[in-house]
């Protein structure tokens, strides 16, 4: 975009990189991250791992079942971009996943599942075939090919180093793999729009079963806290600096061009420890969107690619899974996607909302 200065990015990309943090970390100063809720790692089995490119905002995140997950997706926006999201359909075959990706680059970044796959199949994982283990990895993507420049996307490398950097320990927030371009609040474009990234929440039940999130936001919406209805990120006015809502913007007629789609979404993952059959876990991917609906606004949109996936690793089983699970489920994406954006470091011309907290 022609609005930010693509020569400070390097630099700008690099500061951010130094003050990512991991889910455990606590932030300080006015503008702190809430208290960290856990993460998508609380649940067993689960290890994510983000590859961040040092040349502009942009990356990609892993997230492994490398013993197989039963595996749902609920895909709501209007301008989605996936892979392998009809094997997920309930009455299809499949059963299980290995892994499933996030990932910047818009469609470009869909490669990256191709490298997530040779990871895993150079470890002997995936459905039996013969000789063979053929790993079933699903994905979706996010525009970020607006800040800096567009021929640097996430690919097959970036997917197989992302795979290789999982870890079970806390997950990186803010400016980080698949959120490092992430943004929000781009009714008037990226003039008036702020930094965004990637959150992660969870939720520990007196039954034993843990219910974790992790989401990359860049909604076309604003981001708000899900427990106030506060506006922490998004449209900023004329003055730059206030946050006069995207949605009341909206209903007063201030859209003075139309968006161009496929350019905003927040896409994440739902995971669980609770057994799950592939129908219920598809419940629980449509429950989770209530998540994003109480912090993103508006939500949905014909200019969003909004994509949920849903893992259950099966070890503990309850009563209701579903019904469970599913509301666990949408108090975990509102809470991360609200860390996305308290997390999130800013770039020159595109602030993030510790930046507007600090004045």
């Amino acid at each position: 975009m022609s609005e930010i200065d693509r020569r400070t990015f390097t630099a700008a990309l690099a500061a951010t990189l130094s003050v990512a943090r991991p889910a455990g970390a606590r932030a300080a100063g006015p503008a702190a991250a809430p208290e960290p809720e856990g993460g998508l790692t609380d649940v067993a089995g689960v290890t994510v791992g983000h590859f961040t490119d040092s040349r502009r905002p942009t990356g990609c995140t892993v997230v492994l079942a490398e013993a197989g997950a039963v595996c749902g997706v609920d895909v709501r926006g209007g301008a989605p971009g996936t892979r392998e999201t009809d094997l997920l359909n309930p009455v299809n075959t499949v059963e299980q996943v290995h892994a499933v990706v996030l990932s910047g680059g818009s469609a470009f970044g869909l490669d990256t599942a191709t490298g997530v796959m040779r990871y895993l199949e150079e470890k002997g994982i995936g459905v039996p075939w013969a000789s063979a283990r053929i790993p079933i990895v699903p994905a979706a993507i996010l525009f970020d090919l607006g800040l800096g420049d567009w021929k640097i996307r996430p690919d097959a490398s970036s997917g197989y180093a992302a795979a290789r950097a999982a870890s079970k320990g806390p997950v990186a927030e803010g400016c980080v793999g698949a959120g490092a371009g992430a943004g929000c609040g781009y009714l008037h474009g990226m003039s008036r729009a702020m930094k965004s990234g990637l959150g992660t929440a969870s939720l520990r039940l007196p039954n034993g079963a843990v219910v974790a999130a992790l989401v990359a936001a860049n909604p076309f919406g604003d981001v708000v806290d899900p427990a106030s209805g506060r506006t922490v990120a998004g449209l900023r006015g004329e003055d730059g600096k206030s946050l006069p809502g995207t949605t009341a913007a909206l209903l007063a007629g201030e859209m003075r061009s139309a968006p161009r789609a496929g350019e905003h979404t927040a896409i994440g993952v739902v995971a669980t420890n609770v057994a799950l059959t592939k129908s219920e876990a598809t419940r629980v991917a449509q429950m989770a969107h209530d998540g994003l609906a109480r912090s993103i606004r508006p939500v949905h949109t014909p200019f969003d690619g909004d994509t949920l996936f849903a893992l259950s690793t099966a070890a503990v089983r309850i009563e209701q899974a579903a019904l469970l699970v599913g509301t666990a489920a949408a108090e975990v994406v509102g809470r991360a996607v609200l860390r996305a954006a308290l997390t999130a470091t800013g770039l020159p011309g595109l602030p993030s909302a510790a930046d507007l907290a600090r004045g």
